[in-house]
């Protein structure tokens, strides 16, 4: 009698990338290596773009500390974390304030500085009713230099604060198979969703710059972020076909 006995190999591995960042407006290394993106000053915008593009191809996950400020009721505006194939490419930029460094001020006029074709997520910290933002601090998916939504996570607390002066762990993450991005902060996942931003967002092209956005307007707070890692599973260097070791028993 033969017997069978197939032994399965799978060729995937995990590649560590580290970044450098080109610099506009307010943004500046920190002694710590973290980057400011605003100072605490009144309508300060910043911007750091990696030098390096994401490639979409292959799935990554991409990791930050963010801070965002130790005032409250006093501080605005927030963050973005930006994915654009804008054509300034790493000159882009949107519109100070309330599109904190990545939308425009008015979603229904199509005019000043906004960065796409793009997507984003913004942590934002004021309250702005042209942007359809809740009461409170809140996460929110973004597309095409827009910064108005309809949906956000603030993990339903009308209390929720980012400016609580701590360091918050920032994490996204993109599957080009099932198209699925995960975001999570402080280990607990903010939004999921399902999206070909390849071919919905970015017309096929597959090589995009990635950074962050901030800005402040008539109130502020200190914010930046510091870099932790990219870990990319690009296509295995091997066949994906399955490796299979035949054993014959008698």
């Amino acid at each position: 009698m033969k017997r069978f006995l197939t032994i399965i190999i799978f060729a995937a591995y995990s590649q560590t990338v580290v970044a450098q960042f080109e610099l506009l407006g307010t943004a500046d290394y920190m002694p710590s290596g973290c980057i400011m993106l605003t100072p605490n000053e009144r309508y300060a915008e910043g911007i750091a773009y990696s030098t390096s593009k994401l490639d979409l191809r292959g799935y990554f996950e991409i990791e930050f500390d963010i801070y965002l400020g130790d005032k409250d009721e006093l501080g605005a505006d927030g963050i973005a974390f930006v994915i654009h194939d804008d054509p300034r490419e790493f000159r882009a930029f949107g519109t100070v304030g309330e599109g904190i460094g990545y939308g425009r001020f008015n979603p229904n006029f199509v005019s000043g500085n906004f960065i796409a074709p793009s997507v984003a997520v913004e942590f934002d910290t004021y309250q702005n009713e042209f942007q359809n933002d809740p009461f409170r601090d809140n996460v929110a998916f973004l597309e095409n230099g827009s910064s108005y939504h309809t949906e956000y996570w603030n993990n339903e607390d009308q209390n929720f604060n980012l400016e609580d002066d701590q360091m918050h762990n920032f994490r996204f993450s993109w599957n080009p198979e099932t198209y699925e991005i995960i975001v999570r902060l402080d280990n607990t996942v903010v939004y999921q969703g399902n999206k070909n931003i390849v071919e919905d967002i970015f017309n096929g092209n597959t090589e995009v710059i990635w950074g962050f956005t901030a800005s402040t307007g008539n109130k502020y707070n200190l914010q930046y972020f510091c870099f932790r890692r990219i870990a990319y599973q690009p296509e295995p260097t091997i066949s994906s076909e399955q490796l299979a070791t035949e054993f014959t028993e008698d």
